[in-house]
């Protein structure tokens, strides 16, 4: 138990949860899926647990993620799932219930919006606030977005890409698109079905994605062995890959981002847009890891782009500065 004031910050990701406590920075980080067993609706297991068990399972046993490109998709899964951390963090009697801030990305409806905060506050929180991804990820990004200068931060989570230009505290302009880690796993498995006709799970497309994945054929040049089952005997087979074709599968979702943030660009304000020119483009989130991306973009922009120091956890980090910096939290 952390105390009687504990206020807890939660990036709520497609992919994964990470949780901040206020005075204790990061404290969790575990994936957003929910093993059940489907004849008695019972969950057997939440987390890194959970996602062992992906692909993994009898018939009976389904492992889901209850988020989908980053909202609610199932709402009691999503419940639980919260629950099950703040326990983990916070202690199982909840006897000072936590007041709670969860991050959202740019375009969510008002409906969602509510859906997040009422999930939180049925699993046990006292009060649950939200902030925008992007906000959350300049703060974690380290940037200082409370002057009148513009700053522009891609942040590519499991599954979102949220582009925004942040001025004075607040979103100038900004665009999600749901295209993002997620999107990359699926191109990585329908391209090894169609290639090689060949079915990997979505833990072997991560892998790929990964180890020798880019978002242009020149960035790496590696190749790897990997092993699925063969569609047509139905037997295991290994087959041998590389970087030019997997960024082959990638590149119409590199494309999209690619003019997400080229139509973000143009919607900025001019003297904003000449701030972004002079100070670059910070990219977070996990997404933002595939080799290349931020290369592709500065290409495509003619603007500095940059991974920010830890771009898995910036939106959690930058959750939790606004955790420290709200007076009523």
């Amino acid at each position: 138990m952390f105390g009687v004031s504990t206020s807890v910050g939660i990036d709520l990701g497609t992919a994964n949860v990470l949780v901040y406590v206020k005075g204790k920075g990061i404290v969790l980080r575990e994936p957003s899926v929910v093993a059940i067993d489907k004849s008695t609706d019972t969950v057997l297991a939440i987390g890194e647990e959970a996602r062992e068990m992906i692909g993994r399972t009898p018939g009976n046993i389904v492992a889901i993620r209850p988020l989908r490109d980053g909202v609610i998709a199932d709402y009691e899964m999503t419940e639980s799932m919260i629950r099950h951390f703040l326990e983990k963090v916070v202690g199982r009697s909840f006897l000072f219930r936590p007041r709670v801030m969860i991050c959202v990305p740019t375009g969510v409806t008002v409906v969602e919006r509510r859906a997040v905060q009422e999930a939180a506050e049925q699993a046990g929180a006292k009060k649950a606030e939200l902030i925008e991804e992007p906000i959350a990820a300049a703060l974690g990004a380290g940037i200082d977005i409370s002057e009148p200068v513009g700053s522009m931060v891609i942040d590519i989570g499991g599954g979102t890409c949220d582009v925004a230009v942040i001025s004075l505290g607040g979103i100038v302009y900004g665009e999600s698109i749901r295209v993002a880690g997620n999107k990359f796993d699926s191109d990585i498995e329908s391209h090894v079905k169609r290639e090689h006709n060949l079915i990997i799970g979505e833990r072997t497309a991560e892998n790929i994605k990964t180890t020798i994945g880019a978002a242009y054929p020149e960035a790496r040049n590696l190749s790897m062995e990997i092993r699925g089952r063969d569609t047509i005997s139905g037997l295991p087979k290994n087959v041998t890959i590389n970087t030019a074709e997997i960024s082959g599968a990638l590149q119409e979702s590199v494309n999209d981002i690619v003019a997400c943030v080229r139509r973000v660009l143009e919607g900025t304000p001019p003297e904003l847009a000449a701030d972004i020119m002079d100070h670059g483009i910070v990219l977070t989130g996990g997404g933002s890891l595939l080799y290349g991306l931020d290369k592709i973009i500065r290409k495509e922009t003619n603007i500095p782009a940059t991974l920010a120091d830890d771009p898995l956890s910036c939106v959690a980090i930058g959750t939790g500065k606004a955790l420290e910096f709200n007076k009523n939290f």
